[in-house]
Order: structure tokens, then C-alpha cells, then sequence
């Protein structure tokens, strides 16, 4: 038997023993059952038939274990937000909305509202979280600040890396540029963008270039929200192009992501191949954001509605890191959700003509292993020995059937302890006349 490594030691030579040992796991469909055993909050050995023994044991009689969800885009300072519907329900009016309700903000209400998305992210499985709070001069850097506060609150069950977020533009909202300088000096780990909330295509270019010279000036990456729109009718809604030149410019292959990213697949065929090649030799990820797409998309058509969304078969092939995340949760830009990544999954699923095996376990993976490279945590994240023990014990028997089954989270382990875990019993009553009882 390999020894585990220095960092991640068994107590004991001889028999081993460990913190917490799984037994029984399916992590691939196409291999046997394996053993993971655990030891100082890291995986320490997998195999079949491990000679170990910890203290907790959990037997996963063939359950599929997956690496913990990583919610890689995520507005907790806006999440569970109660509002009267009167606007046209576009991208724009939602905006508006918010921006009005923003006067309203307290840390209490953020953090409350927050605190809540954030516990039910922990029970559905997501171990790392990426949420982008709004900065500028309507709510300064509360929601920055409260967050931060939650970071240390939540630390043991669940990473939160807290993003600066320009959500109403940083030359439409004189101010911002400071804030954002002094969040990222309080302790934000990524500096954010709207790219499409200037009055225009120019400004929208300053907005991108001065975003990337933050992310220079204090060594943290970038995540934009870019191109969110039915088509490319407006440029603003057509930078792409510009944030992958940005992108190769400034050396952050990588380190860039694009949030909606919806008008691409407004593009005609040629020109989409194009763009989507350019993002992969860049290095910028696509991360579509499926629930807030739909529900904002195709608000000014009156026949043959666009439900625009990412192309997700098409980046897959053009080589593009993508990943996908609940976005907003109970709002005005999107009045569903629970923070449930495998329900968003399914969903992204139905909308995006994916299916079968290869599809399934693809879109699996782009709440993992993908989101885990996009947020830049994958040198420590999967199923391998020196790894996190972040990880979810799901109750399907497949990993293809991880989206279609809507499997309960029976354990969610972060950094080898229990942090939450879901117990059903389902009865089937038997057939009137039919011998037996429940």
C-alpha cells in the first residue's frame, strides 16, 4: 500500500488509522468501489479494500461520492429579496429595481439574508462559493464588508471568496473606482465588472481595461459579468472579443472569467466559432448562468421567444474552461432557487439540448472539477490523495445519474469533518389486498 504523503500523515504505522474513512464509494461508473480515507482535513489514500481505521466510518454501500460543488457566481448581498414586480422584467429593469432596494441595505439584512443562502448551499453539497456583492456609491462597501465577516463566520463549512462588484458601472457611478480600490485593500480576493453598465462601447472598453489594471495593481483575478444580452444589436453587449485581447495582453490567461456570456449564441456560426476560439487560446472562461439567463432573455420578442444561453456544446468544443452557478437567488433578476448546483445543473441540462452519459457527467463536472480551475482552487480540489477532503456523498448509484436523479446530499464533508448531512425514508405502501404491511 502507497504511503500517504508528509502533509496528510496517518497517526500510526502498521494498520493505519484515520479521521474519517468512506467505504463503498462509486466515483466512477466504469471502475470499482473504492475506500477514501481521511486524515488532518485532506484525502490521504483511495483504493479498494484500504487497511484502515478511523473512528467514523461511513459505509456508502455504492453511493456516488463527488468532490464538494463549487458555486463559482453567486449575489448573496441580493439574494432573498422581497420586491413588487412592476417593470418589464428586462436585464435593465431589474437593475433598477435592485438599485432602489439597495437604499434599504443594513450589514443585518445582508447578513441575515446571506447567512441563509448560505447554510442551504451547505446542505445541498457546495463547499466553495464565489459571490460578488455590489460596490458603488448607493451601498459603499457593505456588502463587501459584511461578507468578509461571514468569510470568518463560515470558515470550516464553506470557502467564500468575496468579489468587488461594479453592478451599476464604474464611469456611470462617479465614486465606484475608489471603492473598489479600498474593497480590495479590506480584503476582497477578485476584482469584478460590469462591462455592458456604461452609456458607451467606449466607456465599456475603459471599464474593461481599468478592471484589469486593478487586478494588476493588487495580484487578484477577474470575473465579469459581459455580453448579457438577447443578440449583439448593441456593442456594449458584444466584448468578448475585446476581453480575450485584454486578457492575452495583460498576461492573465487563466485567471479571467465571463459571467452570461449569453449573446454568443446570438452570433452567426462563423463569427461564434471565431470568438469562441479566441476565448480558448486567451485562457477566458465562460461561466453561464442558466436560471438568470432564462428568466431575463427574450423579454422584447413577441414570437418565437429567444431563451438565450451560453452555447454550452459548442465552448465544450472550441476548447473553453466553462462552469456554471445559481447567479441570483429569490430576486429581481431571478425570483427562483435554493442554492441547489445539481438543480441548476439539470436545468442547464433541459435548456441546452444536452443529454445521455457523456453530457450528464460533463455538466457534473462543471460544478467541480471546471468550477474548482475557474476559481483557481484546483491545486488543492478532486478525488486524489493531498486533495481537500471537501466531498459529498450523494444517494443515486451512478455519477451519470447525479443531475437526473435529484439525489439527496446524504453527507457533505469540508476538510474531512461532517459538516451537513440529509437522512429520507420513502415508503411505498403495498398494493390494496397485498399481504404485508409498512
Amino acid at each position: 500500500m502507497p504511503r500517504p504523503s508528509a502533509a496528510t500523515p496517518y497517526s500510526t504505522p502498521g494498520r493505519e488509522t484515520a479521521d474519517l474513512v468512506l467505504r463503498n464509494a462509486r466515483i466512477d461508473d466504469e471502475a470499482a468501489l473504492v475506500d477514501i480515507a481521511i486524515a488532518s482535513g485532506a484525502i490521504a489514500e483511495t483504493g479498494t479494500g484500504l487497511p484502515v481505521s478511523a473512528e467514523t466510518e461511513i459505509d456508502c454501500a455504492g453511493r456516488v461520492v463527488i468532490p464538494g460543488l463549487v458555486e463559482s457566481h453567486v449575489h448573496l448581498d441580493k439574494a432573498l429579496l422581497d420586491h413588487e414586480r412592476t417593470g418589464d422584467g428586462t436585464l435593465a429593469d431589474a437593475i433598477a429595481v435592485t438599485a432602489e432596494l439597495k437604499r434599504d441595505f443594513t450589514a443585518a439584512s445582508i447578513r441575515d439574508r446571506a447567512r441563509r443562502v448560505l447554510e442551504q448551499a451547505i446542505t445541498h453539497g457546495t463547499t466553495t462559493l464565489r459571490a460578488h456583492p455590489d460596490v458603488d456609491p448607493i451601498v459603499g462597501l457593505l456588502g463587501v464588508h459584511t461578507l468578509l465577516e461571514l468569510r470568518d463566520e463560515f470558515h470550516g463549512r464553506i470557502d467564500l471568496q468575496i468579489v468587488a462588484f461594479p453592478q451599476e458601472g464604474i464611469f456611470r457611478a462617479p465614486g465606484t473606482l475608489a471603492l473598489l480600490r479600498e474593497g480590495l485593500r479590506d480584503g476582497a480576493d477578485v476584482i469584478g465588472g460590469c462591462t455592458y453598465n456604461e452609456d458607451s462601447v467606449r466607456e465599456c472598453r475603459r471599464h474593461i481595461d481599468q478592471v484589469f489594471d486593478l487586478a494588476a495593481e493588487f495580484g487578484v483575478p477577474v470575473d465579469l459579468h459581459a455580453d448579457f444580452a438577447d443578440d449583439t444589436s448593441d456593442p456594449r453587449f458584444a466584448l468578448a472579443d475585446y476581453i480575450a485581447e485584454v486578457t492575452e495582453r495583460t498576461g492573465m490567461a487563466g485567471r479571467v472569467a465571463i459571467g452570461h456570456a449569453t449573446s454568443l449564441a446570438a452570433r452567426p456560426p462563423a463569427d461564434r466559432d471565431r470568438v469562441l476560439r479566441r476565448l480558448a487560446e486567451a485562457g477566458v472562461a465562460v461561466v453561464p448562468l442558466p436560471a438568470t439567463d432564462m428568466f431575463l432573455g427574450g423579454r422584447a420578442d413577441t414570437a418565437n421567444i429567444r431563451r438565450g444561453i451560453a452555447p454550452v456544446r459548442e465552448l465544450w468544443a472550441a476548447g473553453v474552461r466553462t462552469a456554471f452557478s445559481s447567479n441570483n437567488i429569490r430576486n429581481a433578476f431571478t425570483p427562483y432557487g435554493n442554492a441547489d448546483l445539481l438543480d441548476i445543473g439539470l436545468f442547464l441540462a433541459q435548456t441546452s439540448h444536452l443529454a445521455g452519459a457523456e453530457d450528464l457527467t460533463r455538466i457534473l463536472a462543471m460544478a467541480t472539477s471546471e468550477a474548482a480551475a475557474v476559481i483557481g482552487i484546483a491545486d488543492r480540489y478532486g478525488l486524489r490523495a493531498g486533495a481537500a477532503a471537501d466531498l459529498v456523498v450523494l444517494s443515486t448509484h451512478r455519477v451519470a445519474d447525479a443531475l437526473l436523479d435529484r439525489p439527496d446530499r446524504c453527507y457533505v464533508i469540508k476538510g474531512g469533518r461532517i459538516v451537513a448531512r440529509t437522512t429520507r425514508i420513502r415508503e411505498l405502501s403495498p398494493a390494496a389486498g397485498s399481504p404485508g404491511r409498512i
